[in-house]
């Protein structure tokens, strides 16, 4: 693929740069890119185009996930365009065995009318279809199943114009190719869109009067609060602060800018202010098969002060953020360490870096966290843009967006 290799390396470096901040960002333009290397892909003539069309997003998905492994959105949106293939794959083979008929009684009209047609019995049509979905292998060969005069006699219409085949199969080609690129938009589409269906559950959630707390500054908290004030729901916010990075601060003047009481707490403070709250609405890096999850730091404290007192825990997320992983997983990297910097200023606590220790290790030491993992027995309820959903129902959802054999993504190794 060389038109769309300098595309790949430059969003490599990007990943590995963190230069693509937010997993709604990273999420959109892993689609993009992976719309652009279907598009460049050439269709070769292999017998099965949708497997060599999917190694080759699998070769590139290799590349984003190993530059940024913390940023579980592009390893979702590779296994999204890996099940897009096989569902138009699947789709365009049924289309075509839609043309066979299937031998059904019938009265003695129509079969005198038709006894000149050799008719494809079930066992034969199921063989067909089984057959066009998986490649050859010797114990397909050696199955005992009668070839039907139908299906000689198709193949030798048919070969009566090499022609005539070679032209339906670019055609398949290309249709094949034009739908995952269309699917692959429509996956764009909902990713942009995703804020909408979720923010049209707020009025059934939030009630007059209610006290809310959140966490730092999530994308979809605010467009959802938002909704709310819209709706002329009259309510409260507690924002604990999020350090180190105070994300919460810049939700805190967001909220107030759209006429919402805002009040700014310490993060420490969250446990004594839980028992004034209504709910918790939160925001999430990732949801894991479990129902679990990857979310700024500090939550699991604020998820166990809520189960603490009874108050409902609110996770709030795209369907791109659905991970079909479980955390422990080899592939699963669950935290990643920020700059010591963001905590203490170096001009100041240098005197405390001395290797003078027998051991040679500095007397201070400085671990940044990005990431807590909260279980789904401390969760509520998770609102997508697909509705509501209990932790318990996580992985029924994740299978409907994931095929079982892309959750490792890696390329079929060739002998």
């Amino acid at each position: 693929m060389p038109d769309v290799q300098p595309l790949v390396s430059d969003f490599v470096l990007k990943l590995k740069r963190r230069k693509v901040e937010g997993s709604h960002a990273v999420a959109r333009q892993t689609a993009e890119l992976l719309r652009s290397v279907v598009s460049q892909h050439r269709m070769g003539s292999s017998a099965n185009q949708a497997a060599t069309l999917a190694d080759a997003v699998r070769a590139v998905g290799e590349q984003l996930i190993a530059a940024n492994p913390i940023e579980l959105a592009v390893g979702n949106i590779v296994r999204r365009v890996l099940h897009i293939i096989k569902e138009e794959d699947i789709s365009s083979t049924a289309v075509g065995i839609e043309g066979l008929s299937v031998t059904v009684d019938s009265d003695d009209e129509y079969d005198s009318e038709h006894d000149d047609r050799p008719a494809l019995s079930a066992a034969v049509l199921a063989a067909h279809a089984r057959n066009a979905l998986r490649a050859p292998s010797l114990q397909t060969l050696l199955e005992d199943i009668p070839v039907s005069p139908a299906i000689s006699r198709t193949a030798s219409s048919t070969g009566d114009s090499d022609g005539k085949s070679k032209s339906g199969d670019k055609s398949s080609t290309r249709k094949l190719k034009h739908d995952v690129i269309a699917a692959i938009g429509d996956l764009i589409d909902e990713i942009d869109s995703c804020y909408e269906p979720i923010s049209e559950q707020a009025v059934e959630l939030i009630h007059q009067n209610e006290v809310i707390l959140t966490l730092g500054r999530s994308r979809t908290v605010k467009e959802f609060l938002y909704a709310a004030k819209e709706k002329k729901r009259s309510f409260r916010v507690f924002v604990a602060e999020g350090a180190p990075r105070y994300q919460g601060h810049v939700l805190a003047k967001e909220l107030v800018e759209k006429g919402v009481q805002t009040t700014v707490i310490t993060d420490s403070a969250v446990f004594a202010m839980i028992s004034r709250v209504n709910m918790v609405i939160v925001g999430a890096h990732a949801i894991m098969a479990n129902g679990g999850v990857i979310a700024p730091v500090g939550m699991n404290m604020v998820a166990l002060a809520a189960q603490r007192h009874a108050v409902p825990f609110v996770v709030v997320a795209g369907s791109h953020k659905l991970c079909p992983l479980y955390p422990h997983n080899p592939e699963v990297l669950l935290n990643e360490l920020k700059s010591p910097s963001d905590l203490l200023d170096f001009g100041e606590f240098s005197d405390c870096m001395n290797f003078s220790t027998q051991d040679g290790s500095p007397l201070l030491n400085v671990v940044n966290p990005t990431f807590d993992y909260v279980p789904p027995k401390l969760v509520s309820l998770f609102i997508t843009d697909t509705g509501g959903h209990s932790p318990s129902y996580m992985y029924r959802l994740i299978a409907e967006y994931y095929s079982a054999d892309d959750l490792v993504v890696r390329r079929k190794a060739t002998s």
